[in-house]
């Protein structure tokens, strides 16, 4: 989901509590703050020496360890000044994918992506997902993907001008 379209989401959900499943039944609690918007450049090198770029906007949530036990979470109105006081400051790339990062004592921080939003009544939730790591290059690196779905990788550097 890019920025546009989230920020499309939020603004047909106000006045609306928000908030973030980050795993199964997983919510962030009430006394997390969107901390940072972050517009992000990567310039990679894989394995394999192929370069790749691609841009990406990171929001950032914390828990406030002051705040737990907080009643309300934060509103979608909230939220959508802060996103709307950071692109006056710094302008947003509306056609990036969001990613949302996150991390508390019950989940490690994380990159995670936007999977969906559902909207109910009286609140919007988020929902994010874990991005599992890849070989870019498994054709150059001898790295294999059996019918079952399992990984099996010869190693990275025997043979082969990667690594």
């Amino acid at each position: 989901m890019n920025v546009k379209e989230i920020l499309t989401i939020l603004k047909n959900n106000r006045n609306k509590a928000l908030l973030f499943e980050y795993a199964a039944n997983k919510i962030a609690g009430t006394n997390y703050h969107l901390t940072e918007i972050k517009n992000v450049a990567f310039e990679t090198v894989d394995c394999g020496g192929s370069t790749n770029d691609w841009k990406e906007t990171h929001f950032q949530l914390w828990e406030s360890p002051k705040e737990i036990g907080k009643e309300d979470y934060m509103t979608v109105d909230k939220v959508i000044d802060i996103i709307e006081r950071v692109d006056s400051i710094r302008p947003l790339w509306l056609e990036t994918e969001v990613k949302v990062e996150f991390g508390n004592a019950d989940f490690h921080t994380s990159i995670l992506s936007i999977t969906g939003t559902i909207s109910e009544t009286d609140q919007l939730i988020v929902k994010l997902h874990t991005i599992e790591t890849g070989c870019k290059a498994p054709d150059i690196c001898g790295v294999l993907v059996e019918d079952n779905s399992e990984t099996k990788e010869e190693s990275c550097c025997t043979g082969t001008s990667c690594c």
